[in-house]
Parts: C-alpha cells; structure tokens; sequence
C-alpha cells in the first residue's frame, strides 16, 4: 500500500520543529557566533552622525568610537571622585608658567601669559590594521589616487586588499589639534580652543587662505605656534594664562590621534561620496576597531590585533572590591573579542531581548532604564526600590550612578519681566521657583529618580555640599527633626509675588493678570506641560506653552527672544568650572551672539570677577571660599529654577563582568568581561519552546484530516470500481 503525501509531509514538519531546537534557542537574534571568541551583544537606539573625533559631540556617538580612539589621558576606571591617568601618555603632562616673554615662572604663580603643557608619550603604540598605511615596494602610500575612476573599484574598507600599521607618534596628535582649528571640519571645540590655543585663530585663516576646492589640504605644511614637537614621542601645547582644566580636555577623543595618512586617504576623489570618510569609518589605536558600520541594522566592534600593553585596574574602594569590581585587577585589557550593537527603533522590543539574554545589558549609552522599561524593572519595597521577582530571581546586577549632570527651567534674564536684577524681579523668580515642585516632578515623570538641585553644581564635584550647609535658603528651609530640606510654603510664595509686583497674580497698577510664556520644541498639550502649569496656577500665575521648531527655537534663544525655557547639561569633564561657566556672563547668548553656554543671558560682575578665579584655583579652601560666595549670588539671583541631578540605574545579566558605570567617560568597554558558556547555558533556560500547543494543533489537523482523506481514498476506489466494471 503506498503512504499518502499528506503524511510524509506531517511527519517532516514535525520532525523540523523538534530538531530547530537541538542546537540553541529558537527565538535566538544572534547569528552563531565563533567559538574561539568572546562576544558582547548589546544595543543602540539613536544612531551616531559623526564618527569623526575632531567633530562628534554626543553620548551615542561616543559609546562607539571612545573604545576606538586613544587620547593621551583617560579616567581611572573605579576611583571616585574621578581621577585622570595615562593612557597614551607615558606620564602625568609636565605643567610650565611662562611670562610674556616665554621665561619660566615659579611653579605655583598665580599669574602667567602662558601654561605649557609637555606630554610624552609611551613607545610602541600601533594604529589598527588599516589600508591607509598600507604601501607599495618604493614605500610610497598604495592607495592614493588622482582620479575618480582610480578608486571607483573599492566601496568598502574590506574591498581594500592591503592593509599596514605604524607606530604611534608625536605628530598625529599634533596634526588633530590642527585639524580642530581647521573651520571646514566644524568641531564644537573651536571656538572654546581658540580662546585658549596660541596661534590656532591664525592656523584656521590660513587654512581658509591656501584650501583649493575639491583638493587636500595637508595640514603639515604649515606650523601653528603653540604646538611644538620635541621629539617622535613628545609634544608641547602652548594656552594662555593658567588653565588647569585643559587637563580634562586631554582625556576626550578630540586630542585622540588622527595620523596625516588617514586624511589623505580619506580624501582621495570619489571617496566622500562612497561614505569613505573619517567621519563613518573611524581609525585609532583604542582596543577596538569598527569593522561594520550599518546604522539601521548594526555596528561591530573587534578587538584591535595591535593594541598596546593595558591593564586591568588594581586600586578601588571596599564598595568596589565587594561587588567583585578587582576581581580581574591586572589582567590585560580587553577582556572580549568582538562587540556587536543592535539597532532598535523601540526600548520595549530592546527590554524584551535584554530579558530573554539576547542582549548582555539592557540597553548601551547613558543610561539603560527608561520610563519605558523602568516598571518592568523595579517595584517599591520596604528598603526603597528593588528589583521585580523575575528579574531578582534571574541574579540580574544592578549599578548606579548620580551623573555629573543638571536639568533645569531658565529665565531669560534681558526678559523685561522675568528678567532683571532690582529686587522685585528677585522675588519674582523666587516665588515662580517655590511652586515649582521639583521633587513632585521626579516622582511622576522621572519615577522617582532623581535629587532636587540646589544650586548649579551636582553631586560628586568639588563645591558640591549636601545637607543644611549646601541649602538654597531662598527656596528651602531645614528641617531639623527630620534632617532634610522642605520647600517653603505656598503662602510665602504668594508673599514674594505681591513684593514683586503682583498681589495675587495680578499688576499691582493695571490689574492685569501675569502671564507668562514657556518656549519648548514639544507640544503645548501634554502631561508635563499641564503639571507645570498647575504648578504656576496655585500662586495665579498664567503659564502659556509656545511650540517651535528646534532651529527657531535656538534662534529666539540667540536673539533672547523668550521668557522660560527648558536647559540641561551633563559635564564634559569633572571639575566645578564646568558648571559655574553656565553662568558667566561672556557666555551669553545675546552678548556673544554665538553658541555660548549661558542660556539664561545671566549678567553679574562679582560673579564673573569669582568666576574667573576660580578657573586658575588649584581645589582647596581659597577655591572653595570663592565658589561658595559664587553660590550665595546666583542662589539670591536664581536665574533659574534648579531642577534636579539625574541619578542613572543601569542592569546587566548575570554573566557580564565589571559593570560599574563612569559619569564622565564611555571608554568602559575594555574593561566588560563576559562568560560566554553561562549566557548559553542561561539563554537555553529562559527560552525553552512551549511546544504542546503545536502537537495539538497536528491532533487537531489530523482530526479534520483523517476524515476527508478516507472519504476521498473511497471516492478513489469507486471510481477505479466503476471503471474496470464498464471494461468489462
């Protein structure tokens, strides 16, 4: 008797199913991956624009190309406070004072024309393979063309056949900083370094003058006058005055090396138009180099084969050495092979493979838990918030971090109403700063997250004091029995509006009401909007939303065209400078008609007079005493409504090592160790197929099957019946 077709073909399905699942999950994203090496699998949600260390000025950018560029300074992965070390750099950079006339001053003076920063950097430091060194027989670079056709074969860096490397030198960090005074690569940086620099003005204007369109510039051809080289491994940056924090400076990617071959290269014609720029695809001597870059589906880092001698921290804390953070201490960095980044369009779909095992953290960047994801993360419990049973049951590890960071609502201080400095004016800002609750808006919107603010430095920096000494006694009071801040009351809000101006929300000689006006790039209908005039509306005070787009936005903000507005800034280096700079007065926006950081237009001679001392102050009691009367002016002023410091939670799964998060760098990746086996043997736990609804759907065919297929065999065999009978 022959088999039906039906049944085979109900036999190979079913058998199908049970064998996908023999080697792995069945659900798994991840392509198998190669035994002999270790990889980290994590994720991205906002894909990086710029690539380009002279030009990227953003978190997402960075998570990326800081584990591939190698500045000479980086931060000590566990101490905190931050501290800066070598990277590159064999030693800490030498500090000279000179006068006018380029003459030593006595260390500790304080006053200089100039600081001169040496650095000597570590030998035998090598650029990751890459076809921009690679040569022909005479020596000369292999792939430099004159025309379009000469390079119209290769589309991608893996096109190139050949590949060299050379060592680290002087030079190639000489050659970045000019490329930041370079106009045509825009680097965020130039007008800040500028001011700083000696002669990069000057580098910039001759680039303008000598630049031929579509042509090369070759930046050696020309010397700035503060950069000198002493020797292949040793170079010295001439700034102006004393500037202590351009230490910090040397520890970001835009002081990373970028050698002349690599600009010639990427220069070639045709190129820029292939996306063969700098700017995509990136060349360093970090432990990581970028071998895939498709922003809307991945981007991969590999261990970079020529990556210096590094190791793995030996000195922390007792916090850091209980939560196992030495346990690797002075093993060779880095510890994986291969980083694969996911793009995901939603943080749902990203929590869901984070908690399946599929991805090794839940999310990469400043933070992994968002408003999104944070309920399925945390519940409230007795001791504060813990983890949910599922993921507490899954030994998930949970880090956390209060960032060098302030969010915070400014006053346009050139405003003819919120704006000003006569007492009234005080006042005013005063009691809008009372009602607006800072600790009800983290509840609700921030789950909780968060410190309120009480002046413009956070937690962790020197300056910062916590308790009844850091007090904004103009927006809080002190309560002793519980020992902590409470906003002053409601009624005393109304008592400053009326010495302002406005009994009851109302002029004190028109009658008419305030009314006043938050510019935002959001729309004006939406839960936070309404929260925050509710805040306004319980001392009368009429709140309207104006919506715009951001480039209008930035441009009533230059022309001070706004009252209130929403601001924010995370440090780019860990010193107090970097926040009391928000407020100096040079900084504003109308003032200097350019992207300064004073958003407010704040304006006060004492304080730019402090401010200005503080920047050359080593920490300590004299610096200290001048940032805390800096603090009582701008607390007095309140130019803005404090806000509050962002406290980040990160989760990583069980089998990644060394997740402690840094507030100021991402060049953290190096130090991540993973146990491969564990996540394999975790992944297979979690995601065991439920497959009896499928033998029930099979029982189900089958009866619906069965049935038809008798009846149409019988059919069959009628006919053949009816057939043979006529035959004969």
């Amino acid at each position: 008797m022959q088999q039906s077709p039906t049944w085979k073909w109900l036999a190979i399905l079913t058998a199908a199913v049970l064998l996908s699942g023999c080697n792995g999950p069945w659900n798994d994203p991840n392509p198998p991956t190669n035994p002999e090496q270790v990889t980290y699998f994590g994720s991205f949600i906002t894909r990086p624009k710029h690539l380009d260390p002279v030009r990227s000025y953003s978190a997402e950018e960075a998570m990326f190309i800081d584990q591939i560029y190698d500045p000479p300074l980086q931060y000590h992965f566990l101490k905190r406070p931050y501290e800066l070390e070598p990277a590159t750099a064999a030693t800490m950079p030498s500090l000279e004072l000179l006068n006018e006339q380029l003459q030593p001053l006595p260390a500790g003076s304080k006053e200089a024309a100039f600081s001169r920063i040496t650095i000597r950097l570590k030998p035998d430091t090598r650029y990751q393979p890459h076809p921009a060194f690679a040569k022909d027989d005479s020596g000369n670079p292999l792939y430099v063309f004159s025309t379009t056709d000469e390079g119209a074969p290769y589309k991608l860096l893996a096109d190139f056949p050949v590949t060299g490397t050379r060592n680290l030198t002087a030079d190639d960090y000489i050659y970045q900083i000019k490329r930041i005074a370079d106009p045509v690569n825009k680097s965020p940086l130039l007008g800040l370094m500028s001011g700083y620099i000696v002669g990069m003005k000057a580098f910039g204007q001759w680039t303008k003058n000598n630049r031929q369109p579509g042509e090369w510039l070759d930046l050696r051809q020309q010397d700035m006058e503060g950069l000198e080289k002493i020797d292949d491994l040793t170079f010295a940056i001439r700034i102006k005055g004393i500037y202590p924090q351009f230490q910090y400076w040397l520890a970001m990617h835009f002081f990373a090396p970028v050698p002349w071959e690599a600009d010639r290269f990427y220069h070639n014609p045709g190129f820029p138009e292939k996306n063969l720029t700098l700017d995509w695809n990136p060349i360093g001597t970090g432990p990581f180099m970028m071998t895939v870059n498709s922003p809307n589906r991945e981007i991969v880092l590999e261990r970079n084969p020529n990556y210096r001698k590094d190791f793995y921290p030996s000195e922390g804390s007792e916090n850091d050495l209980e939560r196992g953070y030495l346990a690797d201490a002075g093993k060779p960095l880095p510890f994986i092979d291969k980083a694969v980044y996911r793009y995901e369009k939603a943080a749902t779909s990203m929590w869901s493979k984070f908690v399946q095992g599929y991805y090794d953290r839940s999310g990469d960047g400043n933070s992994n838990i968002n408003s999104a994801t944070f309920d399925r993360a945390f519940t409230t419990g007795p001791d504060g918030l813990e983890l949910t049973p599922e993921l507490a049951s899954r030994d998930i590890v949970v880090d956390e971090e209060v960032s060098p960071s302030l969010y915070y609502i400014g006053f346009n201080m050139v405003d003819p109403v919120v704006g000003g400095y006569s007492e009234e004016k005080r006042k005013l800002r005063q009691a809008i700063s009372i009602v607006y609750n800072d600790q009800e808006y983290i509840d609700i919107f921030r789950n909780g997250i968060g410190q309120v603010a009480q002046g413009p430095i956070p937690p962790g920096l020197f300056g910062y004091t916590a308790g009844k000494e850091g007090l904004n006694p103009y927006i809080f009071d002190w309560d002793e029995i519980i020992q902590t801040a409470r906003r002053k009351p409601i009624e005393y809000a109304r008592k400053l509006l009326a010495e302002a101006g406005y009994p009851n929300g109302r002029h004190r000689e028109t009658g008419k009401p305030l009314i006043l006006y938050m510019d935002t790039t959001a729309g004006d209908s939406n839960p936070r909007s309404d929260w925050i005039k509710k805040q306004l509306a319980k001392i009368n005070v009429q709140l309207e939303f104006r919506a715009t787009d951001y480039t209008r936005f930035k441009e009533k903000m230059r022309q001070g065209n706004t009252q209130m507005f929403g601001w924010g800034w995370l440090a780019d280096y860990p010193d107090p400078e970097n926040f009391l700079f928000l407020l100096d007065s040079r900084q504003g926006l109308v003032k200097c008609q350019c992207d300064g950081s004073n958003s407010t237009n704040y304006d006060n001679p004492e304080y730019d007079r402090l401010y200005d001392r503080i920047k050359t102050l080593p920490n300590g009691p004299e610096r200290l005493s001048a940032i805390n009367r800096m603090l009582a002016i701008v607390q007095k002023d309140s130019p803005w409504i404090w806000g509050f410091n962002n406290k980040e939670y990160y989760l990583s799964n069980q089998w990644v090592y060394n997740t402690k998060r840094h507030g100021i760098s991402q060049a953290t990746l190096k130090y991540l160790r993973v146990d491969p086996d564990l996540r394999a043997q975790k992944q297979k736990a979690w995601n065991q197929p439920v497959i009896w609804p499928m033998f029930a759907g099979i029982g189900l065919l089958l009866m619906i099957l069965i049935p038809g297929i008798k009846a149409y065999r019988q059919r069959q065999k009628l006919t053949i019946e009816d057939q043979e009978a006529v035959r004969e």
